[in-house]
């Protein structure tokens, strides 16, 4: 995509982040690529050096995901776990998330909110991920980490796996 593909960040609250993201693809792909562990293991990574050993995920209202990052040079890991709450094919995916330092950062308050929304105009799907903290500080720490920019990386590796999945849809 063009430049106008990056990552908008936006801070509706003192509790809350929203990420917007464009992607030249279905919203159909980009939600098959949210709920599918094998893509998510190839393109949820962030930076350089990250792999993703664990992606368990039990997608269904009420199922509980588990996933785990580890850091290829020094062997540090961290992940998140949580619950689907809301799975609507296409269009929308709400889930709880709660970190797991292990041997990376520190305390990021008692969990958070995930809401993902997906419209599709003209094969063009936008993303708008809502990331609600709960409080100020833990929303900070979360922003502290670097974390949008990784998400960019992370959504940069996404848009050139999107292409692929289409060919082996049609």
């Amino acid at each position: 995509m063009s430049e106008s593909a990056k990552t908008e960040v936006i801070l509706p609250s003192d509790h809350e982040v929203k990420v917007v993201r464009k992607f030249n693809a279905p919203s159909a792909l980009v939600y098959k690529a949210y709920t599918t562990p094998e893509l998510m293991q190839r393109w949820l990574l962030g930076p350089p050096g990250w792999t993703m050993p664990v992606c368990e995920m039990d997608v269904r209202v009420g199922g509980q995901f588990r996933w785990r990052w580890r850091n290829i040079e020094n062997g540090q890991e961290f992940g998140f776990h949580g619950e689907f709450r809301v799975l609507e094919p296409g269009r929308r995916i709400v889930h709880t998330e709660y970190y797991d330092p292990g041997s990376v950062g520190g305390d990021m308050g008692d969990g958070s909110l995930i809401t993902v929304e997906l419209t599709e105009q003209n094969g063009v799907t936008t993303m708008s991920t809502l990331m609600d903290f709960y409080t100020k500080e833990a929303r900070d720490a979360a922003m502290s980490t670097g974390m949008t920019d990784g998400m960019e990386i992370t959504y940069q590796r996404l848009e050139e796996m999107l292409p692929e999945l289409g060919s082996a849809a049609a």
